[in-house]
């Protein structure tokens, strides 16, 4: 099957399993969605759901994270992975909201890039998921899919994002990228994956690897 005859049957199948596309991680602005993307590395989505209220309810803006010692922040967020490190960057990331953009989440990739604690992925999630701007965060469940869907050779998330940009149109991009989060959690898991009982990995699967780095097989264990 060609390329595009095979994306266009994979969205009719992920729009009929998934015809709404809720945000997993709770949240009520840009400025919460950005930190609950920030904890959810190595975290599954529902821990980050479990913490944040608390967290929230402490420090819900810039300003507030900001006047918070890092050790408080740390025993906040204590159940979630790496907390030490995320909590750093968490006072750290929204200092910097207040002193170079107003305590506001900029609108491009470029400046939530330059915050710490926030890489290309935690910037597309945002940019997608609170402004609308077509985006395609690559997770370990959208890596390993478009690798055994015959959409990238599953290198490096680097590859997937280009390849999968290529593959569907621009309007897709913010969908898809939650339906097939949800396809990877429901159908196509990491391991003891039937693939012939897969509703696309049936038909569409091509046998190649994923390419998974121990790192990403452990974010895959935890979500």
């Amino acid at each position: 099957m060609r390329r595009p005859e095979k994306a266009q049957k994979i969205v009719e199948i992920l729009d009929g399993l998934y015809p709404e596309t809720p945000i997993p991680l709770d949240h009520v602005d840009p400025y919460t969605l950005l930190v609950a993307v920030m904890l959810s590395a190595q975290t599954t989505d529902k821990k980050v759901n479990q913490v944040t209220p608390q967290l929230f309810a402490r420090a819900s803006t810039p300003d507030a994270m900001a006047r918070l010692e890092v050790a408080e922040i740390a025993q906040l967020i204590r159940e979630i992975g790496l907390a030490p490190t995320k909590a750093k960057n968490l006072r750290a990331m929204s200092a910097l909201l207040v002193e170079r953009h107003g305590g506001a989440v900029p609108c491009s990739f470029e400046e939530l890039e330059a915050l710490p604690g926030v890489g290309h992925k935690t910037a597309s999630v945002v940019m997608s998921q609170a402004f609308g701007v077509p985006a395609f965060p690559v997770d370990t469940h959208i890596h390993r899919l478009a690798a055994r869907w015959g959409l990238s050779s599953g290198k490096n998330v680097e590859t997937t994002e280009a390849d999968l940009k290529r593959t569907f149109d621009r309007a897709l991009w913010n969908r898809l990228h939650l339906q097939m989060i949800y396809f990877g959690r429901e159908h196509c898991p990491a391991r003891s994956h039937d693939a012939a009982g897969c509703p696309i990995c049936s038909w569409a699967s091509t046998g190649v690897a994923t390419g998974r780095t121990s790192r990403e097989s452990a974010g895959d264990s935890a979500r």
